[in-house]
């Protein structure tokens, strides 16, 4: 995990399905005037250089936030989320920074909410403390594992939270990993807000992931939470049982409007993202 850089897949569609729900929970939170928390627990860069040598490797944003760019009319969610990437490239004509998840926070939170970044990565930390040195107050930086750093963040003095997990899960614990901080952080604050990215590859702790998340959601010490969870499938497997074909969303106490939104935006982007005739997305949720 350590030797993971987010850089090399920036933009890509996986960040797309990810920021674009972002960008809408950081919203929803932002409707009522009680000042909320974010805390990322796996930070990584504030921005992305995407002509820079990690994200031209593999161009990954070609085949993700390159083709929204354009497009002169968007459902509102995307339309939403693509302003944000473009409040960083003032010539429109041409994409060329990228907002990472610290990025999208600070432009949508306001000055009496709070942003907290947790990175294990050593040289991704050392960026983060040295962009904020000098200071937003908002922000704080923490150099550590982000399942056990988060959990000394619960509950948050505002009492209202967005937590954003997102793991690289080249580390094969992180599928156990995600589920447990889950479970510890819903018997420390069951009222937040918690959203889960996950890949979609052939390995059986993928395909577990989500039903160990729904348990989390029908245990919860305080009573059945609700839940949504929204996947993204860009190409069909490949024959090897190799790579990344999609990903995937799971959102512990979602806010009720996000189905509805979600059933505007997902068939929109399988036609936009999609790579071959096998793309498509499933949306499911329970919400009292």
């Amino acid at each position: 995990m350590l030797s993971y850089r987010h850089s090399f897949h920036a933009g890509n569609h996986t960040d797309v399905l990810k920021h674009t729900v972002f960008v809408a929970l950081l919203r929803y939170l932002a409707k009522k005037d009680k000042p909320f928390m974010c805390i990322d627990t796996h930070a990584g860069p504030v921005v992305h250089d995407l002509e820079g040598i990690y994200a031209r490797k593999n161009k990954e944003f070609e085949t993700g936030i390159s083709r929204l760019w354009a497009k002169l009319v968007l459902p509102p969610l995307l339309d939403d989320y693509r302003d944000q990437v473009r409040a960083l490239n003032p010539n429109r004509e041409k994409l060329r920074h990228y907002p990472g998840s610290p990025q999208l926070a600070l432009q949508l939170l306001r000055r009496k909410d709070a942003l907290r970044l947790i990175e294990l990565h050593s040289t991704e930390s050392a960026n983060l403390e040295k962009h904020f040195r000098d200071g937003d107050k908002r922000v704080q930086v923490t150099a550590g594992d982000g399942f056990e750093r988060v959990l000394k963040m619960l509950p948050p003095p505002q009492r209202r939270a967005l937590v954003l997990i997102d793991p690289s899960y080249e580390v094969k614990d992180d599928y156990a990993h995600v589920p447990a901080t889950v479970r510890d952080a819903l018997k420390l604050f069951a009222t937040g807000t918690y959203m889960v990215w996950h890949p979609l590859v052939q390995r059986r702790d993928c395909a577990r992931l989500p039903d160990a998340l729904k348990r989390q959601c029908e245990l919860a010490p305080t009573g059945k939470v609700d839940w949504l969870h929204v996947t993204l499938n860009v190409k069909r497997p490949a024959e090897d049982g190799f790579g990344l074909h999609g990903s995937g969303l799971f959102i512990v106490n979602p806010p009720w409007t996000l189905p509805e939104q979600l059933r505007e935006t997902m068939p929109w982007l399988v036609d936009a993202l999609g790579q071959d005739d096998s793309a498509n997305f499933s949306l499911d949720f329970k919400i009292a």
